[in-house]
């Protein structure tokens, strides 16, 4: 049977990437650098790339990235101390969920960022642990924050479910073998760019119905 759900965070439990998006692009405006919303899916939300990488891009090969990397962050923060982004129905969700798995989130995010975003949303009790990209020397699409969820969790890929928005986190979900992943896409990703073992969903509300017909067909 499943026993655990790894959740993604940012753009499944929180509306949180068109900021992230707004924060690289105008760090890189201030360069010269124009960053569409087109590359910003293709690098950030496909690939998983850094911040870095879209510095190489823009041709500025020799620049070093880490001070406007930190400007990014910084700036990213401040946006995320104004918002209010926990995504309709998600406590809803959660509280019929509570008790009947081990849930854990498995994040892209920095701890600070992290942190900021779960300031406002009273949403963490509902969850056994957190993995952020800090714990991680790889992060999504790389399976690592997967398998560090399936073993902090105790269980094995077959009895392990993903809730995703991205096509990188769908791919570190199946890489980590874990039994499927159930897509929720928004503005920023969806299904076209999705490659792999997944069930499409329309909304958050309807995780807790899929997990029952999962389940009903694993008996």
């Amino acid at each position: 049977m499943i026993k655990a759900i790894l959740w993604d965070n940012d753009g499944v439990l929180v509306d949180t990437e068109a900021y992230f998006f707004k924060a690289n692009q105008d760090v890189l405006a201030e360069l010269g650098i124009s960053l569409s919303q087109e590359q910003f899916i293709e690098y950030s939300l496909v690939k998983g790339y850094g911040f870095c990488d879209y510095l190489r891009a823009g041709g500025l090969t020799d620049i070093d990235c880490e001070p406007l990397r930190i400007r990014r962050n910084d700036l990213y923060s401040s946006y995320l101390k104004t918002a209010d982004t926990l995504f309709d129905g998600v406590r809803e969700t959660l509280d019929k969920l509570h008790g009947r798995y081990t849930m854990g989130i498995i994040t892209s995010s920095q701890k600070v960022h992290f942190d900021i975003i779960h300031e406002k949303t009273g949403i963490l009790d509902y969850f056994d642990f957190v993995i952020t990209s800090d714990e991680c020397d790889n992060t999504k699409p790389h399976p690592e924050p997967y398998l560090k969820g399936l073993a902090r969790a105790g269980v094995t890929g077959r009895q392990c479910i993903a809730v995703e928005d991205s096509a990188r986190g769908l791919a570190a979900a199946n890489r980590a073998g874990l039994r499927t992943c159930l897509m929720i896409p928004h503005a920023l990703s969806g299904p076209d760019s999705y490659r792999g073992d997944y069930l499409l969903l329309d909304s958050i509300h309807q995780v807790p119905r899929t997990l029952q017909r999962l389940e009903s067909e694993m008996i």
